[in-house]
């Protein structure tokens, strides 16, 4: 099988010139010629050379602003551009080296010269190739491991939530939702000054991710209190509470199988403990008061009040979205974060269409 030879593109107004160069070069490397500036673009655009040999001394199009264009095109800018010319000022070759030239051959030139810098240049670049091509092989495969890690991440807490929701028939769109507002409600606090470090793209997708498992302590809950068709009494209430120790938990023993000091499952653990938790201190199980509270919390909090109120239970029935809007703006300070509440009431559309597109019964 013939060897690939590397490809040389000779840029020269000058037919001997071309003739001399070519006559170097042919019996190592497969040779292409043109005689101007535009022609060389055009064979350069169609062969795609390993390396340019560039006069500068041309008429119409010297060899800088040939330079200058190749340089412009992102498919041509990385082939290495060695200049040829009859001057030796150090001006005109600063200028060069800007233009993005790797290197300089005075005429007239040396034979030994012209192969010693034509075959370090092109094993140059072919380093420079392998590399970047390992490094584009690499960032593939992290790309690839990381979208497998997320999907298994999110198959582990469905997984989890799935529990939750064989307890309860309600369970399964409330999740879905209360996954889809707290997203809303992250993504606009992001956008709100102060808020940008703490809920970076990375946080929210784990927030939203972990939204699903607000409620996975009730699979603890007794099913004549977690199914009464109405109303708890204050000591049943007290056996419902708690669910978030129950939650909080169960999700502390998963974070211990995996032998980690923090996992994907952080944000699990702050929303299934503190989303009952208010603003004003007086929420379950610990009683925290403002910013004491986790943010993704304080979030999971309005996102689930909002979805109880518009939701039908066998003790209630749903209430109209601009109700509970009403009553969530109401309890700006007392139950919610009056930040969140904000955010909430500039995205209440959003809330509607979400509950539109996944109520009823799964």
């Amino acid at each position: 099988m013939d060897e690939i030879k590397p490809v040389i593109l000779v840029v020269d107004d000058m037919p001997d010139n071309i003739a001399l160069l070519g006559g170097l070069l042919k019996d190592l490397y497969k040779v292409k010629v043109a005689t101007n500036g535009e022609k060389a673009l055009e064979v350069a655009e169609l062969f795609r050379p390993d390396l340019i040999l560039l006069d500068i001394m041309m008429p119409v199009m010297d060899g800088y602003e040939t330079c200058r264009r190749l340089k412009g095109k992102e498919d041509l800018a990385d082939i290495p551009v060695i200049f040829l010319t009859s001057k030796e000022e150090v001006d005109e070759e600063n200028f060069g080296f800007e233009l993005g030239a790797v290197d300089y051959l005075t005429k007239p030139i040396s034979a030994p010269v012209l192969l010693a810098r034509v075959k370090n240049h092109l094993a140059l670049k072919g380093t420079r190739d392998f590399l970047r091509d390992k490094t584009q092989f690499l960032e593939a495969e992290i790309a690839r491991r990381m979208k497998e890690l997320t999907q298994i991440q999110e198959m582990s807490i469905m997984s989890m939530a799935a529990l939750a929701e064989m307890r309860d028939n309600d369970t399964g769109n409330h999740i879905q939702r209360t996954k889809l507002y707290i997203e809303v409600l992250a993504k606009g606090m992001a956008e709100t000054p102060g808020y940008a470090d703490s809920l970076s793209p990375e946080t929210i997708q784990l927030i939203t991710l972990s939204a699903p498992l607000h409620d996975i302590g009730k699979v603890g809950i007794p099913d004549h209190i977690l199914l009464k068709p109405g109303p708890l009494t204050p000591e049943e209430f007290e056996v419902m509470k708690t669910h978030t120790t129950l939650g909080r938990e169960a999700i502390l023993r998963a974070e211990k199988l995996m032998d980690k000091p923090e996992t994907f499952l952080r944000y699990a653990k702050e929303i299934v403990y503190s989303h009952h938790e208010k603003w004003n201190g007086t929420g379950y199980p610990l009683g925290l008061a403002g910013e004491d509270i986790p943010l993704s919390a304080r979030l999971m909090a309005v996102a689930d009040v909002y979805d109880a109120l518009t939701s039908k239970r066998v003790y209630k029935e749903a209430m109209p979205h601009e109700e509970a809007a009403a009553i969530i703006e109401k309890e700006a300070g007392r139950h919610f974060d009056p930040a969140i509440v904000r955010i909430f009431l500039k995205f209440r559309h959003k809330f509607r269409e979400i509950f539109e597109r996944y109520k009823g019964s799964v």
